[in-house]
């Protein structure tokens, strides 16, 4: 009896998605391995369109996640390196966040559309506010990111504060994962609004990195 073919992953870029749900899938999890041993605190990807850079976040947060499946990585190459999947598979909180949707005419909508981008990974942690481990002050820093009138100065910390307070709460570094980091940048260049959303992604990306020896990935 013959097996039934697998599905093509047509515009799908969910890793758990393709594995349990059994598309073709060229297993690319060798880069986990490259990356890790060619450690780099910060990573930049650049390669052309539909060349699977998505895919290959959201196979990095999956990996890292402390909340991710680690049985989807079974029969991978990544599953090989047993030594490795000790030390990283399923040990670190992870921000990963999509600039894709901050499409904009505008610098003020730009703006709002950022706004709303960290806002929607902030709430994924809603944890934090019920959390232990963290201080009444740290958990007004919280609610703070998710003010709909978030200011310029809070959204320039929000990624910085959101990662100490995900350190603080798991007592491990965080990896953050910025996709489609050119969008933003691409459209303010073509309406005249460059200067201003560069200020804005180049301080808010280097705060949250600064003395943060955690791991950053960007495509």
């Amino acid at each position: 009896m013959c097996r039934e073919k697998r599905k093509l992953p047509i515009g799908i870029e969910n890793f758990e998605q393709i594995i349990k749900d059994d598309f073709y899938y060229v297993d690319k999890t060798g880069l986990i391995s490259e990356l890790l041993r060619n450690w780099g605190m910060v990573n930049l990807f650049t390669r052309p369109r539909r060349f699977g850079k998505s895919l290959n976040m959201s196979m990095l947060e999956h990996f890292f996640s402390v909340e991710g499946d680690k049985s989807i990585f079974d029969g991978l190459k990544i599953s090989k390196d047993k030594k490795l999947c000790e030390e990283y598979m399923g040990k670190h909180p992870v921000i990963s966040i999509s600039l894709k949707g901050i499409n904009a005419a505008s610098y003020e909508a730009a703006f709002e559309l950022t706004v709303k981008t960290i806002k929607g990974a902030v709430q994924k942690a809603g944890f934090l506010k019920m959390s232990d481990k963290l201080g009444e002050d740290e958990k007004k820093e919280y609610r703070a990111i998710l003010d709909e009138n978030m200011s310029e100065a809070t959204l320039f910390w929000s990624l910085k504060n959101l990662s100490e307070l995900l350190e603080k709460h798991y007592e491990t570094k965080v990896i953050l994962l910025i996709d489609e980091y050119d969008v933003p940048i691409a459209k303010a260049s073509s309406h005249q609004y460059y200067p201003q959303m560069l200020e804005i992604l180049k301080v808010m990306m280097s705060t949250a990195l600064k003395d943060n020896p955690g791991l950053c990935f960007a495509v």
